[in-house]
């Protein structure tokens, strides 16, 4: 049999080298908010005479306009992204007429969004506050669920710890993301992070369910041996319905589905992978670590090994 469980601290160290650079990103340079949380205004435009200007011709003449903080992104479809401080119909008027005139082209506005501060801050604590209360009914209905065995609600604890787990590899994913393309926290971002934990406690659900099954049927067998056989005989499970209903199809979309798309596939192909990985290789290892207590000798084999 697989010994996954005998390897679970392997596991966790996996996770910590894949997580923790995306947290010194964060600390470093902050959250990537788009418009859509802080506030502001975007506009992507098009030069019909397929000539694109350096960015910072573009941010001078937001400058002579008195636009704060215009920043400037090329994309691969031949266009301009420009992000600045909010604007107003008139406000993305002014900036077009601008722009035709001091590059003499026409100038095709692609797309035009515009969000108030206000409005942005009450969208991104809405945001936490629809996390956190999907992480209280989460673990409201797996103790519920799960109330005919001993410690029920430690299985809910636990797939809560592997959820936060999901969303942290999907936040370092974007924060990654962000230095090396570009990469915003936008509404489809909170979209896919919401899909992503729920697919995730799905998954969850049914590794602890084979495990509650198994209680009853192997009760000769130790907590540490009965959920690594329960990990086992969900395995195949686990990863053929994530590969061949959601994986494949994000793979596609992620390759063939555009620039717009494209973060939005990504970050969703990753967060499910991860949630597979973490019902597999966190959540039920984290029930064995409980079980075991086992936090009560980590710092004195550490002792032993100084005194040795």
């Amino acid at each position: 049999m697989i010994n996954i469980i005998g390897k679970r601290y392997f596991f966790f160290l996996f996770s910590l080298v894949i997580i923790i650079p995306g947290l010194i990103i964060l600390i470093v340079n902050g959250l990537p908010l788009a418009i859509d949380f802080t506030g502001g205004s975007l506009i992507e435009v098009r030069f019909e005479s397929g000539q694109l200007p350096q960015p910072a011709q573009v941010i001078a003449v937001y400058d002579s306009l008195d636009i704060a903080d215009a920043s400037v992104q090329t994309t691969g479809q031949g266009t301009v992204v420009v992000r600045s401080s909010f604007l107003d119909e008139t406000g993305r008027a002014r900036v077009i007429a601008a722009l035709e005139e001091q590059f003499a082209d026409t100038v095709v506005v692609l797309r035009f969004d515009s969000v108030g501060p206000t409005i942005g801050q009450e969208v991104a604590s809405r945001a936490a506050l629809a996390v956190l209360a999907a992480a209280v009914v989460i673990i409201i209905y797996i103790t519920y669920a799960f109330r005919g065995i001993q410690n029920a609600f430690r299985y809910g604890i636990c797939a809560i710890i592997a959820m936060f787990h999901d969303v942290l590899v999907v936040i370092s994913l974007t924060a990654i993301g962000s230095v090396l393309v570009g990469w915003e926290m936008d509404a489809l971002f909170l979209t896919a992070l919401l899909t992503v934990i729920g697919f995730s406690v799905q998954d969850k659900i049914v590794v602890f369910d084979r495990i509650r099954e198994n209680s009853g049927i192997y009760r000769r067998l130790n907590f540490e041996t009965l959920v690594n056989h329960s990990i086992v005989q969900t395995l195949q499970r686990s990863i053929n319905t994530q590969l061949m209903t959601v994986e494949f199809m994000l793979l596609a979309l992620a390759l063939f589905g555009g620039v717009t798309l494209r973060e939005f596939a990504l970050i969703m192909l990753v967060g499910l992978l991860s949630g597979t990985y973490s019902s597999i290789f966190i959540a039920a290892p984290s029930l064995v670590v409980w079980e075991n207590h086992e936090w009560r000798t980590w710092f004195r084999r550490g002792e032993a090994r100084a005194s040795a």
